[in-house]
């Protein structure tokens, strides 16, 4: 009754007057499920006919439609000119008597606009029967083939084939032409616009395939021909098959590896299973399979059963299943003629940290294919996308601590997105800033200006360091920024690198803990293949670790390493030789920026000594905080938290006596410096001894001419010890901290694209 209610509700809004035959198949619905209702009946060839009544209905519902409007328009039952066999639900079509059938009927199409009905046919005993996926798709093909027609245009949901499934690469874009063999290769591995047995009768007939959307009908979308594009670009479209399984048969017995091949191909053959990836041993003796995993409940039995003697002697080892697993292809029809396409597939996915299970190459030379674990699908898919589709590799950055150095971070992301360089080819998204409680995180993308005004809002909550995790590993090359002083957040950096996350840090706190927390992150960082940077938590802008890993790698032999490490120490210092007071170095410092909110910290040589035993573990050495020699600057009673009033009053007080000293040093041509030195002995067994602190230099030292908030670091070395390699620069500052921390994001980011 609610069918005929509407159907009678809508022939009147169309205007419709003249007699449908609706109602009547409702009716016979209505019989059939009345009568079948008591006895066992079987549901294939029932549930085909119940599927096409809503097709048999619209034909007639759009043929009168168009008849109201002026139209000559004719409803075309399909299932009289379409043959199939009784296979209901993915029927096979007979091509040769349907496409006769269908252009003797064809002439009475004359003049007319038919309405053909889509994805149905007829068997042999005349029942009804469906298509399977994209049925109709095929329907018109078939019909297009029929009658010669030049085009076929598919009305979808989407503007055409994607670069890659939107849902996982927001930026995937439409390919605006196809050759049939890419389309046919894309349909193939997953392309769910596009169905295999859609593309045959078009590339028999030489009819040109276009894919539309129909919410934005003024798109371009796809057009699918014979020679597709005449371009350079290699790659078409990415795509992946998800919820499979890769099955391993593997011998130790020499020769028996045909015998293994020709057993399971059998297998497969008789138990209908789909092989998407097949490999095997150079020496025959193992062989792959990926097959869907709903198969492999009833595939393992069978392969079981056809190892038979040779399994129970040893001869087989066990099968191993290995699920879920998908596989991930690349397409494009020139990939065959152009070098270096497989190092790029291949080596976007190992920059992304994602293992290869098994590989291949189509003969068509087409595509290459990486079977993947199922975890990692998207982040497979997003790295191939980038390294193929992306104009400009893209970075998209979570940014914690958004105060000094953050701040300055920001202002630096800001001023190069507004610069518009034609010579930039790479992008840094910022999709998160997070300060000590308060967050915002947006995946589309945050304008940097916007990032304080946004802090302020009741809703900038900060989630859990997992959601923020999660969140950033579903994009592209995801990079987490450390821009805090937090002791809290190594617990953070290990959940990054172990969700292959990049990671950037000028956070020393990290870094200088117990040595078990320094291997934990290494290992992990190497584990993942991350990179994890920290070249800004030693020398702020200077590039201090990696020319120490420069010399490391090129085989020189590090000694020792000297260093004014503290570029806030090295102000306050040089203001004493200067003639200003300590209290006053100190609040100069202060308003700089160089100190911690409580200079204590700063004035306690801390700082300086988590940049020494950076540097000593950078080395290869193993140190642990108590084992530094450290001497700060001031008594102890000036270091704990206090109130900065009391603070600079005890600075007052203990200023003369430091005031003091520096001038008899003067006096005697020589320089206080704040130093940190580190001596190797790699063959000592009490192992490397570093010291922190004061130190009186001549004025031959090259740290004795050090100005303002200068840092200093030098290498004695095999090659470098008569004379010692010095670097010298700026140590302190929000801004070259933040442009060494920008400095790293990029470098990562320029290994994105490869190749």
């Amino acid at each position: 009754h609610a069918w005929r209610a509407w159907l009678r509700q809508l022939v009147e809004q169309a205007g419709l007057t003249d007699a449908i035959s609706l109602a009547g198949i409702v009716e016979e619905l209505a019989d059939i499920v009345r009568s079948v209702a008591p006895q066992r009946v079987e549901l294939g060839p029932l549930r085909d006919y119940f599927i096409s009544a809503g097709e048999r209905v619209s034909i007639r519902v759009v043929a009168a439609a168009l008849q109201a409007a002026g139209l000559d328009a004719l409803p075309v039952d399909a299932r009289d000119f379409v043959h199939t066999d009784d296979r209901h639900g993915s029927a096979r079509v007979e091509c040769s008597p349907s496409l006769e059938d269908m252009r003797a009927q064809a002439t009475e199409w004359v003049g007319r606009v038919p309405i053909i009905s889509g994805f149905l046919g007829r068997a042999p005993n005349g029942a009804t029967t469906t298509l399977g996926r994209d049925g109709s798709d095929y329907s018109a093909a078939l019909v297009a083939q029929g009658l010669s027609a030049s085009s076929v245009d598919i009305w979808t949901d989407v503007s055409g084939v994607l670069t890659a499934d939107p849902a996982v690469v927001p930026d995937a874009r439409p390919i605006r032409q196809l050759s049939y063999g890419e389309a046919l290769e894309l349909s193939v591995f997953g392309a769910r616009v596009l169905h295999p047995r859609t593309l045959v009768p078009l590339m028999e007939a030489d009819i040109v395939l276009g894919i539309r959307n129909t919410l934005t009908p003024t798109d371009a979308g796809t057009s699918v021909d014979r020679l597709g594009r005449n371009d350079d670009r290699l790659a078409t479209s990415v795509t992946s098959l998800r919820d499979l399984a890769l099955i391993d048969i593997r011998s130790h017995v020499h020769g028996l590896g045909t015998q293994l091949q020709e057993r399971a191909a059998r297998v497969l053959h008789e138990q209908q299973v789909d092989v998407w990836l097949s490999t095997h041993a150079a020496h025959g003796a193992a062989l792959s399979v990926v097959v869907r995993q709903a198969d492999v409940s009833r595939l393992i039995p069978a392969l079981t059963r056809a190892l038979g003697e040779d399994a129970a002697a040893g001869a087989v080892a066990p099968i191993a299943v290995r699920a879920p697993v998908s596989l991930v292809t690349v397409v494009a029809e020139a990939m065959g003629r152009e070098p270096n396409v497989a190092g790029r597939f291949f080596g976007a996915l190992g920059r992304a940290g994602i293992n290869v299970l098994s590989s291949g190459q189509s003969a068509t030379a087409r595509s290459i294919s990486a079977a993947v674990e199922g975890t990692a699908t998207n982040a497979a898919v997003r790295a191939i996308h980038d390294a193929f589709h992306i104009d400009r590799p893209r970075a998209h950055v979570v940014l914690m601590g958004v105060g000094g150095v953050g701040g300055a971070l920001l202002r630096q992301f800001d001023a190069r997105g507004r610069a518009d360089d034609p010579h930039d080819d790479l992008e840094v998204r910022l999709v998160g800033a997070f300060g000590r409680d308060r967050g915002v995180l947006d995946a589309g993308g945050i304008d940097p200006a916007t990032v304080t005004a946004r802090l302020q809002r009741e809703d900038a909550h900060r989630p859990t360091d997992t959601a923020i995790i999660k969140r950033l590993r579903a994009l592209g090359n995801p990079i987490l920024i450390d821009c805090t002083a937090s002791d809290t957040l190594t617990p953070l950096h290990l959940a990054a690198l172990r969700a292959g996350v990049h990671v950037v840090t000028a956070n020393k706190k990290p870094l200088a803990a117990r040595q078990s927390s320094w291997d934990l992150l290494q290992a992990e960082a190497r584990a993942r293949h991350r990179t994890y940077a920290f070249e800004t938590t030693v020398g702020a802008g200077l590039p201090v670790l990696s020319t120490l890993a420069d010399l490391v790698r090129t085989g020189d032999r590090v000694h020792q390493v000297e260093g004014a490490l503290s570029g806030t120490l090295g102000f306050v210092v040089d203001a004493l030789h200067q003639g200003i007071s300590l209290a006053d170095a100190v609040r100069q410092a202060q308003q700089r920026g160089f100190t911690e909110p409580f200079p204590g910290e700063d004035l306690s040589g801390t700082d300086a000594a988590r940049k020494a035993i950076i540097l000593a573990r950078a080395l290869g050495l193993s140190v642990e905080p108590d084992r530094v020699r450290l001497t700060p600057l001031v008594p102890e009673n000036l270091l704990h938290p206090q109130p900065l009033d009391r603070f600079y009053a005890g600075l007052l007080a203990y200023g003369p006596s430091l005031e003091a000293r520096v001038q008899r040093l003067l006096d005697a041509n020589r320089r206080l410096r704040y130093l940190a030195v580190l001596e190797a002995r790699p063959d000592d067994p009490e192992g490397p001894v570093l010291t922190v602190g004061p130190t009186e230099v001549a004025l031959d030292h090259p740290a004795a001419g050090l100005r303002g908030a200068e840092a200093l670091i030098s290498f004695r070395t095999d090659r470098y010890h008569d004379t010692p390699l010095v670097i010298r620069g700026p140590g302190a500052g929000n801004d070259v901290t933040a442009a060494g921390v920008f400095a790293d994001v990029l470098r990562i980011a320029s290994h994105l694209k490869g190749g």
